[in-house]
């Protein structure tokens, strides 16, 4: 069976978008998986499928490289309203999208047909051992937390899915992978978390390198830089307002008044073909 897709990054977060408003797929798990590679597929962190959707104005699904399904992907919903929009899927620059995590209302900016950025108020952060989840009560800030006997100093927040935050003096020299995967499983984190290990420059700056439960290190992770962002928020580190930079630019995050975080970035189309899926 074949299958058109487009292949898109945030920031280096890298994904392919297929519309499946028509159902085709009917195993996505394993769609995930084999498209997903590598090796033998077309090769991405994460797989973002178009569905209609009965709340909303368009559904969006998201699944991680290891075929399991993600409820948010702060990168993946700027990718796909700019496909949706050059897509002709949705004709207009506001709308609303039914994700697993609830419906968000991203807006994007338009120059001469082409979307150049998506802002997405990304709703309100949990907080709340019971909503991340942690197994702990109350809330998990400036925590210690242990990897590899070396002491992290973490807060934990759900910003669509659970992410930690970990402190860290150089995010650049931090083993991402070596504490990211164990961080990740710890038995304290029920649904496994997200990584974020984050260095604070200044009160509007701060640097983020990202280890995704489901994906592994990635370039970046929207819901990891609202994470981030709030996290240094709740510390003291920062005002509002927070530059979160990555390895390929910035993502620009704003912890609202009215408790929503807002998220604004780019998303950059790579190619467009046809997948053969012989399964």
């Amino acid at each position: 069976m074949k299958f058109e897709f487009a292949k898109m990054h945030g920031l280096g977060n890298d994904m392919v978008l297929v519309d499946d408003r028509e159902e085709r797929i009917k195993d996505i798990n394993g769609f995930a998986e084999r498209i997903l590679h590598r090796n033998t597929g077309v090769g991405a962190d994460s797989i973002l499928i178009v569905r209609n959707s009965d709340i909303a104005d368009i559904k969006m699904l998201i699944l991680n490289i290891d075929g399991s399904e993600a409820e948010m992907c702060g990168n993946g919903i700027r990718c796909f309203v700019k496909f949706c929009i050059e897509k002709g899927i949705l004709n207009k620059t506001e709308f609303t999208v039914e994700t697993l995590s609830g419906i968000k209302h991203p807006k994007a900016v338009v120059e001469n047909g082409e979307v150049i950025g998506i802002g997405v108020n990304m709703g309100e952060p949990k907080l709340d051992c019971a909503d991340i989840p942690v197994a702990a009560e109350g809330e998990f800030q400036q925590k210690s937390l242990f990897s590899h006997g070396r002491r992290f100093t973490v807060t934990s927040v759900n910003t669509g899915v659970p992410h930690t935050v970990a402190f860290v003096d150089d995010a650049d020299l931090t083993d991402v992978e070596y504490y990211g995967k164990d961080i990740e499983r710890s038995p304290i984190f029920p649904k496994r978390t997200n990584v974020d290990f984050v260095q604070v420059i200044d009160e509007e700056n701060i640097i983020m390198r990202a280890w995704e439960r489901g994906c592994g290190c990635t370039l970046c992770c929207g819901t990891g830089a609202c994470a981030s962002a709030v996290a240094c928020i709740l510390a003291g580190f920062t005002g509002r307002k927070v530059n979160v930079h990555v390895e390929l630019g910035t993502l620009e995050i704003e912890w609202l008044e009215d408790n929503s975080i807002y998220m604004f970035g780019p998303a950059k189309t790579v190619c467009e073909g046809v997948f053969y899926d012989y399964e």
